[in-house]
């Protein structure tokens, strides 16, 4: 994998996830926009239900913290 695959450990809500970012991938966004492909791996059996129940919510999370850069107020 090497240089081109970032991994961070997540906990959301108490579940842990590990994330891995591929900078060499891009994906299109909901606005046209691009950004590095992710994919996110439960650490177990809850953690795969919670991310099965709960997929917007991580993905607007780990796109917000991890992938677009933050906005200035």
């Amino acid at each position: 994998m090497g240089k081109n695959v970032l991994k961070r450990n997540l906990k959301v809500d108490g579940v842990e996830f590990e994330l891995q970012i591929y900078l060499r991938l891009e994906t299109k966004g909901h606005t046209n926009g691009q950004y590095p492909a992710f994919e996110i791996f439960p650490k177990d059996y809850h953690a795969a239900l919670y991310a099965f129940s709960n997929k917007d919510k991580l993905n607007k999370l780990i796109k917000e913290k991890y992938i677009e850069e933050p906005r200035k107020k």
